[in-house]
């Protein structure tokens, strides 16, 4: 009879047992390494932001974080591998607005959207865009430059990394906004679009601004306007393009961490609060703004919004331009 009542006892104790275990294993994480992954190649802007992170949430998180590359499909195996793995905290995604908020545009019959798939955790960086013309175009101004276009219409290009890409649609957006007529020309790579824009192959290109921020300080290509919100220290005197009269304009890269559905958000909660303290350490934007990022923060409700007006806005460019992948 004792031994019954023991066991009856045992067993009644079992739910608080288990209710008490559960903080107890959130607390553990992470327990083994946390993997990071990224979208495209190792040694690309978007892989040493993602590893500066990946060493900065190590020391807050006291667990060993390491950035994994799977590259294909502009991203969409990146993330449909975050977004079918275990919901556990192990697996994170580092999601770039393209990927992200452009992808489930530009791609039919994925088998997934990233925007109910993934769980938002934190914007980690941004990266900022400008216009820049050839040095043989007369335009010294945005207003020149939609002078020109307006009066040969069709004849100026403008090159970009790859139908889809992010530069391409900035490109895609100033025709759009400054009703114009340009020509796109995609090239593999924003390396060998700049190197024609130099050359004066083609007459503009939307690039980022710290890869186009030597060759206009250089004299080689001329800058025209920052395509983000505001100014940015690298080219203080250069206008946005709101600011050069075209309103309404904002085009920016972003990456932002990302885990699949059913995270713990014990988990999202700890890593977004790593990420704003990373955010907060001038060691850590100083590594980020010299590998061409400008570390920012944005808790998951504040990503998840952004995440939904880059979607909104891009999905109409994609749609206006015809653009597909």
């Amino acid at each position: 009879m004792l031994a019954r009542r023991e066991w009856l006892a045992a067993l009644a104790a079992a739910p608080a047992a288990a209710a008490l275990a559960r903080p107890a294993l959130a607390q553990a994480w992470p327990s083994r390494p946390v993997r990071i992954v990224v979208p495209f190649a190792a040694g690309g802007g978007t892989d040493v932001l993602a590893r500066i992170l990946a060493n900065g949430l190590s020391e807050r998180l006291g667990g060993n974080v390491v950035v994994e590359n799977r590259t294909g499909a502009g991203g969409n195996l990146a993330l449909e591998n975050v977004i079918r793995a275990s919901a556990d905290g192990y697996s994170l995604l580092m999601g770039t607005n393209g990927a992200v908020a452009v992808n489930r545009h530009l791609y039919h019959n994925l088998g997934f959207d990233p925007l109910k798939d993934l769980v938002p955790i934190s914007l980690a960086f941004r990266i900022e865009h400008l216009l820049a013309v050839s040095t043989a175009l007369p335009a010294h101004s945005v207003a020149e430059l939609i002078g020109l276009a307006k009066a040969q219409p069709g004849r100026l290009t403008f090159g970009s990394a790859g139908t889809g890409s992010m530069i391409h649609l900035a490109g895609e957006l100033f025709r759009l906004k400054a009703g114009i007529d340009i020509t796109h020309v995609p090239y593999r790579g924003g390396g060998p679009a700049m190197n024609d824009l130099v050359a004066g192959t083609i007459d503009m290109m939307f690039d980022s601004l710290p890869s186009a921020e030597p060759q206009v300080r250089g004299g080689r290509v001329r800058a025209l306007a920052l395509c983000g919100t505001g100014r940015h220290p690298l080219l203080p005197e250069l206008p946005t393009m709101v600011e050069a009269g075209l309103p309404g304009y904002a085009a920016a890269s972003t990456g932002g961490l990302f885990a699949p559905q059913g995270t713990p958000s014990t988990v999202v909660d700890r890593v977004a609060r790593a990420v704003a303290d990373l955010v907060a350490s001038s060691v850590f934007r100083e590594q980020m703004a010299r590998s061409g990022g400008d570390a920012v923060a944005a808790g998951p409700a504040e990503l998840a919004a952004m995440m939904a007006r880059e979607s909104e806005q891009w999905g109409t460019v994609v749609r206006e331009a015809k653009i597909s992948a």
